[in-house]
């Protein structure tokens, strides 16, 4: 039996990058997979073709994740057409780099709205679900910078302290209905926006990383798989590193 079998996932900004790798790495062990980005274009359809390809339920759904309200419906919908929610997965996110002295108001809102209010909009949405089945596991994309923080990324690196804080607060207030919550924390990984870096600029990265390479949306995948099934049963308030050594 694969490990999320009869099992139904959410993935929030999933059409491309880690959040399609999730999708596609949760399908591969049986879930049924919602997911949502900001419009469901060319590159959505075929990540819903390609998770339908592996045997699930798979749909996609437009939806702004910012969006209290849209958030609600959207769930609403999804737990309509999938008769259950076991898994979410909060990955959407952006990033308005800029230096601190610099950075508009615009560009600190885009990016907390989109990475952490988009995380609570998802979270309040799902947990009346999970509470009644009595189980549920919660998955915030942080990142490294969320615990290290980072130059130029005020914004982006408060925003993924914010999900780690969530996550805690949140295993805490739902852990007696049976519903875990944890971070992960990616650190370098090779995406289509990190792979039009230099090669001079990538492989100063790798020198920081004590295994020597850029990781790949299949190694945060595997870590999403592990905190999405029971293997992870008793693991819940916890922020997993996925960087290769360069947070330690």
């Amino acid at each position: 039996m694969k490990l999320l079998e009869g099992k139904a996932a959410i993935v929030t900004g999933a059409a491309r990058g880690i959040g399609k790798a999730i999708a596609l790495k949760l399908a591969s062990e049986g879930a049924a997979v919602a997911f949502t980005d900001l419009a469901i274009d060319d590159n959505a359809k075929k990540t819903e073709e390609e998770i339908a390809a592996l045997g699930v339920k798979a749909k996609g759904y437009a939806s702004n994740a910012a969006l209290f309200e849209d958030t609600h419906s959207v769930v609403a919908q999804i737990a309509k057409d999938f008769g259950r929610i076991d898994i979410l997965v909060n990955n959407a996110g952006i990033t308005r780099d800029g230096l601190l002295m610099r950075m508009s108001e615009a560009q600190w809102d885009s990016v907390i709205s989109v990475n952490l209010k988009s995380a609570f909009n998802f979270t309040r949405a799902v947990a009346p679900t999970m509470m009644r089945q009595k189980a549920g596991s919660i998955i915030n994309m942080s990142s490294v910078v969320g615990v290290s923080g980072n130059a130029a990324q005020a914004n982006y690196s408060a925003s993924k302290a914010g999900l780690i804080g969530l996550a805690k607060s949140v295993a805490k207030e739902l852990g007696s209905r049976g519903i875990r919550a944890n971070a992960i924390a990616p650190g370098f990984i090779i995406t289509d926006m990190t792979s039009q870096l230099s090669d001079e600029v990538k492989a100063k990265w790798a020198e920081t990383i004590p295994l020597k390479r850029g990781g790949t949306p299949e190694d945060v995948a595997n870590v999403a798989l592990f905190l999405a099934s029971d293997l992870s049963a008793y693991v819940t308030g916890q922020v997993i590193h996925v960087c290769g050594g360069m947070n330690t």
